[in-house]
């Protein structure tokens, strides 16, 4: 595989790596095939059986999940060194997400027969995988929580600080979220309306606490959201 020695690099440092010997990891590397998935299209849909485990080399992933009410809700963006699909660790269940690219992407594939005979022969990557199962479902059952209790304006600025956190840049002008990221997207990540999403950033762009373009945000003001985020008192 091209540049092997970066790819085992960023293998090492994904969760589901993490402990392995290099003779582990290179064995890893050789039982996967890359895939290449362009912006907008599928590594997989919700309910589709699951089959392949990715880890993205390259572009943002978003990982979405539809409600029973029918409404999407986008749980986690992913990208360089993030793992998609683990649940194909466990036999005979669905993928509980859907995950689409965001950009043009390329990862790495295992098929879920390849990652069972990983972890059958390295004991340490069926442990990292039961842990990186275990913290999915953790984060989904926050992101209901978040949904169900907290007002909008809180969940609204957990968003922008969990993106400035995977994707965010310094610039100039303050944190750049490097992704393209729309106002419906920050809606179905927070469970609220194209409007008051609207509303929201609109407000906090004329306090200076972001500014907002077309799929872009930049966090001008960090611990001004933060104050938001965890209702903080004001003048703390």
């Amino acid at each position: 595989m091209a540049d092997s020695k970066a790819t085992l690099e960023l293998l090492a440092k994904a969760p589901l790596f993490g402990g392995l010997p290099l003779a582990a990891l290179e064995a890893t590397l050789r039982a996967a095939h890359h895939r290449r998935v362009q912006r907008q299209e599928f590594f997989f849909h919700q309910d589709e059986p699951a089959t392949t485990f990715y880890v993205l080399l390259d572009g943002r992933a978003r990982l979405t999940q539809l409600t029973p009410e029918g409404h999407q809700v986008i749980i986690r963006v992913v990208g360089p060194g993030d793992g998609i699909g683990i649940i194909v660790a466990l036999s005979n269940v669905p993928y509980p997400l859907s995950a689409e690219a965001i950009t043009d992407c390329l990862a790495l594939a295992w098929d879920s027969q390849a990652v069972i005979q990983l972890m059958e022969q390295y004991p340490r990557l069926a442990l990292n995988g039961m842990r990186l199962v275990a913290h999915r479902f953790h984060e989904l059952q926050n992101s209901y929580r978040e949904l169900a209790t907290e007002r909008v304006e809180r969940r609204v600025a957990r968003a922008l600080l969990r993106l400035a956190r995977q994707t965010g840049k310094r610039t100039e002008q303050g944190v750049l979220l490097d992704l393209p990221l729309s106002r419906q997207d920050l809606g179905e990540m927070t469970g609220t309306t194209l409007y008051t999403v609207s509303r929201i950033l609109s407000a906090w762009e004329q306090a200076g606490l972001i500014e907002a373009g077309r799929e872009r945000v930049t966090i001008r003001n960090p611990h001004g959201l933060v104050v938001i985020a965890e209702d903080l008192p004001e003048n703390n």
